[in-house]
């Protein structure tokens, strides 16, 4: 019994040390942090673990968080589940798929309200992704899969 129970004790520490605390924001609070650091190049992911695109391009995020690592460029992943989903399923599907980038939940509902704080244009479809940076006020929204090579470009275009 106790040789089963110190490899337990280890994996279970282990998910404990990865797991991350997944805050609620709404659309004025991801302005507000972006506004708070104008010198900071925002990639910010909407997307949901129900949208089968938006899980398909995860690994793009990902490999995002690694080129920009140390950098003046945060990547967010702003999940649309559901708030039956929040914050136990959802922290458990980042777990399981090992999600690099900070996650944070959205917690608004009404698409009127929210949709053109981020972009006018924004149909509400998933998976979107958006590249701001407040000191060159450059603005770009993605309304479909992405790939890193192009958001790569745009954090390029944001940094002028």
């Amino acid at each position: 019994m106790k040789k089963c129970v110190l490899p337990v004790l280890i994996m279970l520490l282990h998910l404990t040390v990865k797991a991350q605390t997944i805050p609620a924001y709404t659309a004025k609070q991801l302005v507000d942090r972006i506004s708070a650091h104008k010198d900071t190049t925002y990639i910010i992911n909407f997307w949901a673990t129900w949208c089968g695109p938006c899980v398909r391009e995860l690994p793009q995020f990902d490999k995002l968080q690694q080129i920009y690592e140390g950098k003046p460029v945060k990547v967010i992943m702003a999940s649309f589940d559901f708030k039956e989903s929040y914050p136990d399923k959802l922290a458990t599907y980042i777990s399981r798929k090992n999600i690099l980038p900070e996650v944070i939940w959205w917690s608004e509902t009404n698409a009127n309200e929210f949709i053109p704080k981020i972009d006018n244009n924004w149909s509400g479809a998933l998976p979107a992704t958006l590249v701001v940076n407040g000191t060159s006020k450059f603005h770009a929204f993605i309304e479909r899969p992405a790939t890193a090579e192009e958001i790569v470009k745009l954090v390029s275009k944001a940094a002028k």
